[in-house]
């Protein structure tokens, strides 16, 4: 089976494209890099000529809400038409768990328009909503700095680790088109708080942090389901502290 990974060169699309291999497939990671722009079009009916699957895990260079939306919408009217003109049989596309319950982030506006798309299209597809990656906290941590200090919501997330991304993106790429959306979540719900205090001191940052309800998550403020999946999502394996402690620090 003929595979094209769309963002192939990044955190997961890398990963991807290696599990994929590993399974058998010929996979063809698709990005800039390789002469594949989903915002100009370059390149794409080439790569995806002959493709069964493809899998969008591409993200935006930028998360200033115009930006972020003009890039998943501009790659999106590229790479779908394109799709539909190569014959492909299934779309993947990697979006977020709790995309349409947060319409004060720019972000999660501009993925619930990807998703749109998709929807409209005429490729059969599988959209994969995953919480946030276990990679990302530090970073959430580092953007909600606040003078010596940072300040998080104790709202709950359920961190997936970028391992267990990759094997569930790479189990709905292998079957059926569900023409609707699979959730994936980590093992455990975590207060994104004390998220952000293990990672740090893992890290050896002794900067507080603060416990803010009103503290904003890319624009959006969160309670207790915000960023949680609902009942039936597909679980992963490894727990926070596992993956913490195999990290170590998390530069």
């Amino acid at each position: 089976m003929k595979i094209v990974v769309i963002g192939g060169s990044g955190l997961i699309g890398g990963k991807l494209v290696t599990t994929l291999r590993d399974r058998g497939h010929d996979v063809l990671p698709a990005s800039p890099s390789t002469g594949v722009n989903t915002l100009t079009g370059e390149g794409l009916a080439d790569a995806l000529a002959g493709a069964d699957v493809v899998v969008d895990v591409a993200n935006s260079p930028s998360f200033e809400d115009a930006a972020v939306l003009d890039f998943f919408r501009t790659s999106g009217e590229h790479l779908l038409p394109a799709e539909a003109a190569a014959g492909v049989k299934h779309h993947v596309a990697l979006s977020i768990v709790g995309v349409d319950r947060n319409p004060d982030s720019g972000y999660m506006r501009a993925k619930v328009a990807q998703e749109e798309l998709i929807r409209n299209g005429s490729v059969p597809y599988t959209i994969v909503r995953a919480t946030q990656f276990m990679e990302f906290i530090r970073a959430i941590a580092e953007g909600s700095a606040d003078g010596d200090s940072i300040r998080l919501t104790s709202a709950l997330m359920q961190p997936i680790a970028a391992d267990d991304v990759v094997t569930a993106v790479a189990d709905v790429a292998l079957a059926a088109p569900v023409n609707g959306v699979v959730e994936i979540a980590g093992p455990e719900p975590l207060p994104l708080d004390d998220l952000g205090r293990r990672v740090l001191a893992a890290n050896g940052d002794s900067r507080p942090v603060v416990t803010d309800p009103e503290a904003r998550y890319f624009g959006s403020r969160l309670d207790d389901r915000s960023l949680v999946p609902d009942d039936g999502a597909r679980l992963g394996t490894i727990h926070f502290a596992d993956w913490l402690a195999r990290a170590g620090a998390v530069k």
